[in-house]
């Protein structure tokens, strides 16, 4: 049944941007919801942060799956074709169709954690009755405002971010090698259970693979680890302010060059 009362509902990823939103605007709207689609492929330090943040905050995040579908029954939905850039289902499937279904008809306000200093929009619904808000792009707030609020609540950041440049699920085809890598040397458990994921078509001989042109067993190698290792190094060293610190900061100069087509999903990944 359609409520006439305007919801306020802010989506937490288990990301720096959507959790520091979640303080920013704690005690400017108390009424508002905070939700969390929950995949199932999540990495434990996600987890681990929502609790901290959930701590902070006094009030639940409410978590959100689609009953009865998790990512191994969409992927067999989808022949065992892996989730791509250019086929997107995980995102649909995990991510927006629970959102919307927690929705309904209601007519809601939607407080996305883009910063001022980010040119894109994010997950923006098709349904007319969901507004999305940018709190941090209309008051100026940037990256460098994001590490104080968190700083300041006594939450930092998630732990995953000293190999990782995102939240998202562990096998998130967004990732670069190196952190790759990351999942190898920190969840060798959850890398081989995305390597498992990978196949070879007997009849075409066709890979499906979570990278364009190379299989986690190939890129697990003791010597290719050492060459992405070796390459993440020097890429570094080229920055202008030789920054050494969070993946966050490197791959933020990386995303203004990709492609549209190719930057990770908001929804997943704020």
């Amino acid at each position: 049944m359609k409520s006439n009362a305007t919801r306020h509902i802010l989506s937490i990823s288990g990301g720096k941007d959507s959790a520091a939103l979640a303080v920013y605007l704690r005690n400017k709207i108390p009424s508002i919801e905070y939700v969390f689609c929950d995949t199932g492929e999540e990495l434990d330090e996600t987890y681990a942060y929502l609790a901290r943040v959930e701590a902070y905050l006094g009030s639940t995040i409410k978590v959100l799956k689609q009953e009865g579908r998790d990512f191994r029954h969409c992927l067999i939905i989808y022949n065992n074709y892996l989730p791509s850039p250019q086929m997107r289902w995980c995102t649909k499937h995990l991510k927006i169709i629970p959102f919307e279904k927690y929705v309904g008809d209601d007519h809601v306000i939607n407080y996305i954690g883009i910063r001022a200093d980010e040119d894109r929009d994010g997950y923006i619904s098709r349904k007319r009755n969901i507004t999305a808000r940018y709190p941090f792009k209309d008051d100026g707030i940037k990256k460098e405002d994001v590490f104080r609020i968190l700083d300041e609540a006594g939450l930092g950041l998630p732990e995953y971010y000293k190999w990782r440049s995102r939240s998202g699920c562990y096998f998130c085809f967004f990732q670069q090698k190196i952190e790759w890598v990351g999942l190898l040397e920190n969840h060798p458990e959850l890398f081989k259970r995305a390597m498992a994921y990978e196949k070879t078509d007997p009849e075409s001989g066709v890979r499906f693979t979570w990278g364009d042109n190379e299989s986690l067993e190939e890129l697990s190698r003791p010597e290719r680890v050492a060459q992405i290792k070796a390459e993440h190094k020097e890429k570094i060293e080229r920055r202008p302010n030789k920054a050494k610190g969070l993946l966050i900061d490197i791959f933020a100069e990386m995303a203004d060059e990709e492609d549209e087509n190719n930057r990770a999903c908001f929804i997943c990944s704020l």
